[in-house]
């Protein structure tokens, strides 16, 4: 049986992390958590910060799809890594798309930015999250990924990843 990977994507403070590990558990399964907030500590870092960034994500989700049950969810994927590299270093390293086309996903959730904005000591773009919303939007329709965007309160964002990934499970 081929692991479905699932995608909550967007930009900072939108409830991926919390949702992302309520999923895991209610479908008993792996959740690969931002790398990102382990290896960056503050905003300050390097284009050589990124690239190992993108690589240790790349990783930990090639890593957990072995030990998954039936899905896996990630809380962030390196299509994120490039958009903040851009906005933090004015640049994407090229071998962030290489790291991109490594692990493909089954399923994006393009969480909005209509719940409140939370600081929590990394996050600093709270007035830019129009802005990198729709980044995040235009990188995936670039792209031609097709992705459901969630938004609402939390019982709605839940009803709405519940009822995709269950529609992506009943896909053979």
């Amino acid at each position: 049986m081929s692991i479905k990977r699932i995608c909550l994507y967007g930009p900072e403070s939108v409830g991926k992390t919390t949702l992302g590990r309520q999923l895991a558990a209610y479908y008993q399964t792996g959740f690969v958590h931002e790398v990102a907030r382990d290896m960056l500590v503050t905003n300050d870092f390097s284009v050589a910060d990124i690239i190992r960034t993108g690589q240790a994500q790349t990783d930990a989700v090639l890593g957990a799809t072995q030990t998954a049950n039936r899905l896996l969810i990630c809380d962030t994927d390196v299509i994120t890594t490039q958009i903040y590299a851009e906005v933090y270093l004015g640049q994407i390293p090229p071998v962030l798309y290489d790291l991109e086309k490594q692990v493909p996903y089954n399923l994006y959730l393009l969480l909005d930015i209509d719940v409140p904005w939370v600081a929590d000591g990394l996050r600093d773009l709270g007035h830019r999250r129009t802005e990198l919303f729709a980044r995040f939007k235009t990188a995936l329709d670039s792209r031609g990924i097709a992705y459901v965007r969630v938004s609402g309160d939390w019982a709605a964002r839940w009803a709405t990843v519940v009822e995709a990934i269950d529609a992506l499970l009943t896909v053979a």
